[in-house]
């Protein structure tokens, strides 16, 4: 029996899609729920539909699940940011843990002892050193700051998020009253008209340094030292203040040009022992505690003794590969990103590691190109983005003939796609830690050990 749409369901929830939505089923059918909790008994509102699955929203909970809390943000239901927030934490990291089994067992082949227990964040809370806030127009004038909605552009105004440190609260209030007294007019992405952008803010947490950015579809904006003031009379550990120029029509959020207008162009953090500076334009992990986790997790599997040749590719800033340097023999680091290839040789530089060679070329191709020189890496570390790594890339490493492979993911699916595509050229999958790196959102990182057989 089909389902239709405005039609009123029973359901029993008994587990959560990738995306944290819970999932039961009805006739056979599939159904998704936001904001539904695994054991959770529910009269839903089928939105949806389609032939082997639908889509609804809660109408009424007629039991709730052992594992349901209450939620402890206004904004939850329209933010497109947490989808855990109304579990336990327990259950949250529970279900990320079999999000990653059941994409091992279902695309890769593998069985599922190979995998450990996920690595828990000690505080799921305040964990984000990096913000990008959207600035829109308000109903009374006022802008609206905040987060975009689930699967659209449309901006929730929020006041401060539980994921973000207290002290961005802070910086977005002084931003706030800056805008009220400047009336600066806001972009516009539908007619590309219009001034500001976004808010950016960054922390660093070892130090305490703050960097404040506003992203502008222009060179400025009005009355510079006034915003300055503001941000300083209220922002603790303030650094940096900083113009970003955006004139492009794209969804991207930063523009190439810089412009600081008070303080440094950085903020220095400390991660696995290393000094970063960071620039509005540098990668760095969101999650400095739990990504030192994850680069140690990373550093156990690529083992070690002391003249290894370490090639990492997609390196980002070379966080990676810099923190496993003093271990190794040498490493060679590859980025397409120029900005985030210069900002891993100026780390390198301010560590003191002598051993580190960057390039800035595409993945693939690079990893052909070290082959053709020459190279034979002992350890490949692989840290793609979210579609994963192409098989001509998979192909070359694997002629590469690594003794081992650290592969840090960011999604389970591409992830066992990719490890079946290295069972096929002689690697085993050793072992699968799930690293918690964004707690209440549906992100699952893993970092992996492969060995060649």
């Amino acid at each position: 029996m089909e389902l239709k749409k405005n039609q009123m369901i029973e359901l029993d929830i008994t587990g959560y899609t990738a995306e944290g939505n819970g999932v039961g089923r009805c006739n056979g059918i599939a159904v998704f729920v936001p904001h539904a909790a695994a054991g959770d008994r529910l009269s839903v509102k089928i939105l949806k539909t389609a032939k082997t699955y639908a889509f609804g929203k809660i109408e009424k909970i007629l039991s709730s699940s052992p594992d349901r809390i209450p939620v402890d943000c206004p904004q939850f239901s329209r933010c497109g940011g947490c989808v855990y927030r109304h579990v336990r934490y327990e259950a949250e990291c529970k279900a990320k843990q079999q999000r990653v089994q059941d994409a091992i067992e279902r695309i890769a082949g593998f069985h599922y002892t190979i995998l450990n227990p996920i690595v828990r964040a000690e505080n799921p809370d305040h964990y984000r050193n990096k913000a990008q806030l959207p600035v829109g127009g308000g109903p009374g004038g006022e802008i609206s700051l905040g987060f975009y909605a689930s699967h659209s552009h449309r901006i929730i105004d929020c006041g401060e998020c539980l994921l973000q440190p207290q002290v961005f609260a802070a910086a977005t209030g002084a931003f706030r009253e800056w805008e009220k007294r400047t009336r600066e007019d806001v972009y516009d992405e539908k007619t590309g008209r219009g001034h500001i952008r976004h808010f950016f803010l960054r922390l660093a947490e070892s130090t305490g340094e703050v960097m404040a950015c506003v992203v502008v579809n222009g060179n400025g904006v009005h009355n510079e030292p006034e915003l300055v003031e503001l941000l300083k009379n209220n922002v603790p550990g303030l650094k940096s203040v900083v113009i970003n120029s955006n004139r492009e029509r794209t969804n991207v959020i930063l523009g190439p040009k810089c412009r600081t207008i008070w303080g440094q162009d950085t903020v220095t953090d400390e991660l696995c022992g290393l000094k970063f500076r960071i620039s509005p334009l540098s990668f760095y992990q969101v999650n400095r505690r739990q990504a030192e986790r994850l680069y140690n997790l990373a550093a156990e599997y690529a083992g070690l003794t002391g003249g290894e040749t370490i090639l990492d590719l997609y390196c980002g800033t070379g966080t990676i590969g810099l923190s496993m340097a003093k271990n190794a023999g040498k490493v060679i680091g590859v980025e397409i990103i120029p900005q985030a290839v210069e900002d891993a040789r100026q780390n390198a530089e301010e560590n003191g590691i002598k051993n580190a060679e960057f390039l800035c070329m595409d993945a693939a191709k690079a990893a052909d190109m070290l082959k053709n020189r020459g190279e034979k890496p002992d350890v490949v570390i692989l840290d793609p983005p979210r579609k994963g790594c192409d098989e001509s890339l998979i192909d070359t490493v694997g002629k590469m003939a690594p003794q081992r492979v650290v592969y840090v993911s960011c999604d389970p699916e591409t992830l066992a796609r990719d490890l079946k595509r290295f069972a096929l050229r002689g690697y085993k999958t050793m072992q699968i830690t799930p690293v918690d790196l964004f707690p209440r959102t549906a992100h699952t990182e893993c970092v992996v050990k492969l060995c060649r057989i």
